[in-house]
Parts: structure tokens; sequence; C-alpha cells
């Protein structure tokens, strides 16, 4: 069903988001200790979760929902391109994989950490700025399914196993397949931005919701060609 590849794309993309301000707070805890880094990114959790309800609200009442369907599908086309890109660049060797233990390494390098209060703002505004594409993605993909609360869940269920797994270990969480993710999460939002922003226009898809999954394995098969048409240009090119 449509909505469970929703929530499952949720819950995909918020764990890569959510691992990256893992390592933010993992760093700055080390300097000012756990407590006081869990209380920056619990202020930063709230303000995210604030605005994901005031987001929904207002989105639910708008009049004209083909409108809006149309807009926050063009912003799902254009937010899943961007991710889709640039794992398509990092898959073909075009730019280098994201590293979290090299982003462990620069917080804790940061001269910020000495000073409490500035520790607190780091630990707060890392988990802010990673939690907003959390923000985007639940808020987009939930007023447009009509599946706030189970996309919302999906969020809060990433969240969950990156504290888990990070409490755990108590490093960085260098193993997840990040690229990997983003890849899948990036041609599964750019399917449902396709697939609404024409349905917005009034086009009818042959197979109705049945025309997901062909889009979805459309756009990952045609990112997979151009990571090996790259690879190989790179080859020639040396």
């Amino acid at each position: 069903m449509p909505h469970l590849g929703i929530i499952l794309a949720t819950y995909l993309g918020a764990c890569v988001e959510w691992v990256e301000a893992f390592t933010i707070v993992l760093a700055v805890a080390l300097s000012i200790g756990w407590a006081r880094a869990a209380t920056a990114a619990g202020a930063a959790l709230l303000v995210l979760a604030g605005m994901t309800l005031t987001g929904t609200a207002l989105l639910a009442y708008i009049p004209d929902f083909a409108w809006v369907q149309g807009v926050i599908a063009a912003f799902l086309i254009l937010f899943g391109l961007r991710w889709l890109a640039k794992a398509i660049a990092r898959g073909a060797g075009l730019r280098p994989l994201h590293d979290e233990v090299a982003q462990f390494n620069a917080v804790r390098a940061s001269k910020g950490l000495s000073d409490h209060h500035a520790a607190w703002l780091i630990a707060f505004n890392g988990t802010l700025l990673e939690g907003l594409e959390v923000w985007l993605i639940v808020v987009a993909l939930g007023v447009q399914s009509h599946h706030t609360l189970p996309v919302a869940g999906a969020a809060i269920a990433a969240l969950l196993t990156v504290i888990a797994v990070g409490a755990l270990l108590h490093r960085p969480l260098a193993r997840v397949p990040e690229n990997a993710l983003k890849f899948i999460v990036g041609g599964a939002l750019l399917s449902f931005g396709s697939f609404w922003l024409l349905q917005a226009q009034g086009y009818a898809w042959p197979l109705g919701d049945g025309a997901l999954p062909a889009l979805v394995t459309f756009y990952l098969l045609g990112g997979l060609g151009l990571v090996v048409l790259l690879r190989r240009r790179a080859g020639t090119a040396a």
C-alpha cells in the first residue's frame, strides 16, 4: 500500500538525519556531559515538534487543496532530486562519501566546546538543523498522504532507533550506509512528488496508486545507470 512506502521512506530518511545529529550531540556530550548535551538536543526536538504540529495544522486548513497538493509535490520533487543527485555523485566517486568520524572530530576540535554555553548551542543547533529536513519530510508526506500521525511516528521510531544504537556503541555511527539510504529515499520522494504533481494537474494514472512502485523503480534504476555511466567516464578520463 502507498502509505507503507511513505512510512518506510520517512523512517529511512529520518535515520540519516538523526545519525548526523547524534554525531554532533555525542561530540558535545564528551565535553559538557550527557545531561547538558541531551537537554540541548531535547530542546531542539521540542522546537521541531512544535513546528510539525503548526505546519500540519496550517496546511490542513488551507482551502483549495489541489493547489496545495501541487506546491507540496513540486517541493518533494526538488527535495528528492537533491538527495538523489548527491547520492549519484558520491556513488560515482565525484564527491567524497559523508564521513561521520570526520564530522565527529571536527566538532570535537571546535573552540566553542571550551565554553559550556557555546557547546550547548552547538548541540542545539546541530540537532535543529539536521532535524529540519526530517520536519520537511514529515509535513510534506504527512499532509499529502493524510497519514500525518503514522508518518510522524516513523520519524520518532527512527530517532529512538538511533538513540538506542548510539547509546549502546558510544561512538559515531559510521557504518550506517548513508549514501545508499539517501539514494533510496531520494528516489522515493521524487516518485511521490511526480505522482502527486501530475495528479494535481488532473492526470489520472492508468494504474492508480500502483504507478508508485513503477515510478520508484524507474528513478532508482535510472540513478544506478547514471552511477555506472559516470564511473566509466571518470575511468576513461583518467
